[in-house]
């Protein structure tokens, strides 16, 4: 192989790199206070040249949805009992673009962290699900609960 062909290559992997690191769903803030009402901001991407329709947010253990920003009908708040188990949000996020989707929520008081698995449904009927343990293909995002110094 050439050396003008090795470095074709290796500028090619450079530029994928960049390109899965954005592509997940993920929530911030990475850190938050337990106990503490938080405002979540939910980074939607659409990568490739599908848009995305919608996203679907498991809510973990212990935590309390207080509210959910948006228009009446572009969310569902999915329940057992009395507890929100996920917020879906419609949305129309087209290749190449984000959206920032927000709700405030109180932190468990206990626990060391919180795993949002995160569901992305397409144009074109195919979904991404973002649910594996950090250093997976799809990994959750991961919101570690720590105290203010």
């Amino acid at each position: 192989m050439s050396s003008r062909n090795s470095a074709r290559l290796v500028l090619a992997a450079a530029l994928l790199i960049p390109s899965y690191v954005m592509a997940h769903v993920t929530v911030r803030p990475a850190e938050a206070p337990p106990g503490e009402t938080v405002t979540y901001s939910v980074r939607v991407p659409s990568e490739g040249e599908v848009a995305t329709t919608s996203v679907e947010l498991e809510i973990p253990a212990g935590l309390t949805v207080v509210s959910v920003e948006g228009a009446a009908g572009s969310y569902e708040l999915k329940k057992d009992d009395a507890r929100t188990t996920a917020i879906a949000w419609k949305t129309n996020v087209p290749p190449g673009e984000r959206t920032e989707l927000k709700f405030l929520a109180k932190n468990p008081s206990t626990g060391a962290e919180l795993t949002w698995k995160a569901h992305q449904r397409f144009q074109d009927g195919s979904q991404a699900d973002w649910v594996e343990p950090k250093g997976g293909k799809r990994p959750a995002s991961i919101t570690v609960l720590k105290a203010a110094p």
